[in-house]
């Protein structure tokens, strides 16, 4: 699919709590140990968020802080914001305008976007259907979660799984690298199986919802794995049917750090060798939406001018979808 005004990606930041929570640390917390967390997840360890008075909009910040500052961009030339957060700092009001004031976006307009794991694939597309319109020249699309927060420390089927992170892109017009082509999808018979089932309008907080711990993510792992591997693949290959590509012609993947074993199953499926693949779950875990654009903070400095790149996610909902693009402006 060839557009005639396309959104490149010319800038990328990223942050990272400091605090390490490793794989030794959870054996003290549930019966698990690192060895089988390594052997089922590939993740090492995860970064968390402890600072109570700090939330997601505050590592939103730094990321964006780190994108400015890489890329000499001025924040009052930033026309929007997008944040793909499933972890806002509030249920109203959104997180992306207290980002906006605080990171100093003077003139950017801005929204949260919750599409779970897949909500920075989902945010990039709006983004850069809105540069490729003409109307806007210069978009900020983040991907961050605090999952720390609603992770259930003593439910072992989670609390390996999942961490804190943020990671930021500047989408800008180019004429010939950006983004070329996205299939997005969702199946909403698969909400129940990855959730927090209390907290909205369907059930909200009260002394029976806490009681029961469903202010925490539950999560049915075999369905999800299953699901995860058949979408990513299925949504990779249509991309590339539709182009025209062979597998051989990408040059990059990076796929959503949710399970090493997931990660290899999608490459084995697409017949792609794993040293094309972009894989940082073994010091991260699951950051959510925010572990595609923290691969591409990573592993910037591997990207050149013109490599084909393939992004995909699956998340709660069930959220998925892939991107065909060629970096650089």
């Amino acid at each position: 699919m060839t557009r005639n005004n396309l959104a490149a990606i010319t800038a990328v930041g990223g942050h990272v709590p400091s605090t390490v929570l490793d794989n030794y640390q959870i054996e003290k917390m549930v019966d698990t140990s690192n060895e089988w967390i390594i052997s089922r997840t590939g993740i090492k360890e995860r970064r968390i968020l402890t600072d109570p008075e700090k939330a997601t909009s505050d590592m939103a910040i730094e990321a964006i802080n780190d994108l400015l500052k890489n890329s000499g961009t001025d924040p009052a030339e930033i026309d929007c914001l997008i944040l793909a957060t499933a972890t806002p700092d509030k249920l109203l009001a959104p997180t992306a305008p207290v980002v906006c004031h605080k990171a100093g976006l003077t003139n950017a307009w801005g929204f949260d976007l919750n599409g779970a794991c897949s909500g920075f694939l989902y945010s990039l597309s709006t983004a850069a259907s809105l540069i490729e319109s003409g109307r806007h020249k210069k978009i900020i699309v983040v991907g961050v979660d605090t999952m720390s927060r609603i992770i259930d420390y003593t439910d072992r089927n989670t609390c390996i799984l999942f961490g804190d992170g943020a990671g930021a892109i500047l989408l800008e017009p180019s004429e010939n690298n950006g983004l070329k082509d996205f299939v997005l999808k969702t199946n909403g018979m698969g909400s129940e199986f990855l959730s927090v089932s209390g907290g909205g309008s369907l059930k909200p907080f009260h002394k029976d919802t806490i009681e029961n711990r469903e202010q925490f993510v539950k999560q049915d792992g075999k369905t999800v794995f299953k699901h995860a591997i058949e979408s990513m693949t299925s949504t990779c290959n249509e991309i590339l049917e539709r182009n025209d590509l062979a597998v051989t012609d990408i040059d990059w993947v990076i796929p959503h750090q949710a399970n090493i074993r997931i990660i290899n199953a999608v490459a084995n499926n697409l017949n792609v060798p794993m040293e094309k693949v972009k894989v940082n779950i073994e010091r991260y875990g699951n950051t959510t939406a925010a572990t595609i654009p923290l691969c591409l903070w990573d592993f910037q400095n591997d990207f050149k001018s013109g490599d084909r790149l393939l992004l995909t996610a699956f998340g709660a909902g069930f959220t998925f979808g892939s991107c065909y693009l060629t970096w650089g402006k």
